[in-house]
Formats: structure tokens, C-alpha cells, sequence
């Protein structure tokens, strides 16, 4: 399971993303250009030392991510304008999660590229959640599903920090 941003435009989600994908065993691709500059001050605070331990894949463009897709991996984008609920939606081992600009979302060439749409469902008149919200919200159900969850720890052993991140 990966999870991918396309041209992500704010470094503290991206940062967050990074520290999500680590501790959950996720890999991350960010599909550049970023809107900032990847050693940003901002991403390495919300990434904190999370972001040596992810599996980060940099590619330089749209086309340079869309190249190194193989099957059986499908690109499943996460998008305000989709009818389905990611909870309906049945993930693979193999699924790429694909988010986009904060600002902008994914454009119509990326929409189209993506094998499923999926959104999360939320109270009438309200547009959307952060990204990086939606990316753990969905995350989390993806890899639940496909039985890529990390364990917990032993019962009676130590916590690791709270809610144990």
C-alpha cells in the first residue's frame, strides 16, 4: 500500500503524510513539483524524525510517477468529487491512495487516470477535510481491510508515547 501526493503545496501535511505512511508502513510518493522546498523547516517539523523512517519515492513529474505503476497496483484517488464512499470501496495490498493540491485538488487528466474514485463522507454544506486527515481516514481502512494493519505491541508492554504514537 502506498499513498501518493501530487504536487502537495503545503509542507506541514505533507510532513504529516510522512509521518503517517512511517508509522503505519505505507510508502509515500510525492509527485513534484512541491510548492515548497522539500527541506522546508515546516515538513521537517510536522514530519520530526518520522520522515528518515518513511519510505519516501520523489518523482519529478506527473509522467516520471505514472511510469513506475505496475500491475497489479490501481490508482485509487481520494477526491471531494466522488460518489462513492471509501467505505464501500474494496482496496488491494497493492492500491496507490492519491491525493491532491490542497489548494486544488487533482486536475481532470489525473482524475481520469485514477481506477477508482473514492470520498469521505461528510455532513451536508461542508467542502472537505485536511489532507492529511483524509489520507489517515482512508489509510487506515485500506490497509484494515487488506489485513496490512501493524500489530500492536504485547499486552503489558510499555507505551511508546501517547495514543501510542
Amino acid at each position: 500500500m502506498r499513498v501518493a501526493l501530487y504536487q502537495p503545496d503545503i509542507p506541514q501535511n505533507t510532513g504529516a503524510i510522512a509521518r503517517l505512511a512511517a508509522c503505519l508502513g505505507a510508502g509515500l510518493d510525492i509527485i513534484e513539483p512541491c510548492g515548497f522546498l522539500f527541506g522546508d523547516k515546516q515538513l521537517r517539523r510536522a514530519g520530526l524524525d518520522y520522515l528518515e523512517r518513511a519510505a519516501i519515492t520523489r518523482h519529478r513529474d506527473w509522467q516520471a510517477f505514472q511510469a513506475t505503476l505496475a500491475a497489479p497496483a490501481r490508482l485509487i484517488a481520494l477526491t471531494t468529487g466522488a460518489e462513492m464512499p471509501y467505505t464501500a470501496f474494496a482496496f488491494a495490498a497493492a492500491d496507490v491512495l492519491l491525493l491532491g493540491q490542497e489548494t486544488a485538488g487533482l486536475p481532470a487528466t489525473v482524475h481520469a487516470a485514477a481506477h477508482a474514485r473514492v470520498r469521505v463522507p461528510m455532513r451536508p454544506g461542508l467542502r472537505s477535510l485536511n489532507v492529511a486527515m483524509a489520507a489517515a481516514i482512508v489509510l487506515a481502512e485500506a490497509l484494515r481491510q487488506t489485513g496490512g494493519l501493524p500489530s500492536l505491541a504485547p499486552a503489558g508492554a510499555a507505551a511508546t508515547g501517547y495514543l501510542g504514537v
